[in-house]
């Protein structure tokens, strides 16, 4: 049962080391504002979250069953005390080394994620503030009466000529 859930530790780990390297490429394609690469990349990016919320659920199922063995094993249990129940000191150390490994890559795709939305929303306010600006609309800094910010509408071509 231990060998399996280092098994599984090992597969989540290299997932989201994949899933930060699609982190870095989709903040290139941000970048160049590559819309055709940024499908393949968000594609690529489902099909990892796909992969990671399988292998959890495999993880539970086997920390399910250690819990069944192990007295005092619990759901509030945390991960490092569970890993000093292996029955080993080698199985403890490859345990405690992958659980150090997998919350590495789990906050540099976290940190990716972040930087990206970032980049995202900024795009999409250029894209808003270009089409407004295409279209005539502007959106007037204050508010009205009933809390609805002004739009008003600037004609920019004669359709009647």
């Amino acid at each position: 049962m231990w060998q399996e859930l280092i098994d599984v530790l090992k597969k989540i780990c290299a997932v989201y080391d994949d899933l930060s390297r699609i982190g870095e490429k989709k903040r290139d394609t941000l970048v160049a504002v590559d819309m055709k690469g940024l499908a393949k990349v968000l594609d690529e990016e489902q099909l990892a979250a796909a992969k990671i919320q399988n292998l959890e659920k495999k993880r539970g199922s086997i920390l399910t069953e250690l819990s069944k063995t192990l007295k005092n094993i619990n759901a509030d249990t945390k991960a490092e005390e569970l890993y000093r129940k292996a029955p080993t000191v080698a199985l403890q150390s490859e345990l405690t080394n992958l659980h150090i490994a997998l919350t590495k890559s789990v906050e540099r795709a976290v940190k990716l994620r972040d930087n990206n939305q970032i980049l995202a929303q900024s795009a999409l306010k250029a894209v808003k503030y270009h089409l407004n600006k295409l279209g005539g609309a502007t959106v007037n800094p204050t508010y009205g009466k009933v809390g609805n910010s002004g739009v008003t509408h600037e004609k920019k071509f004669d359709f009647k000529a």
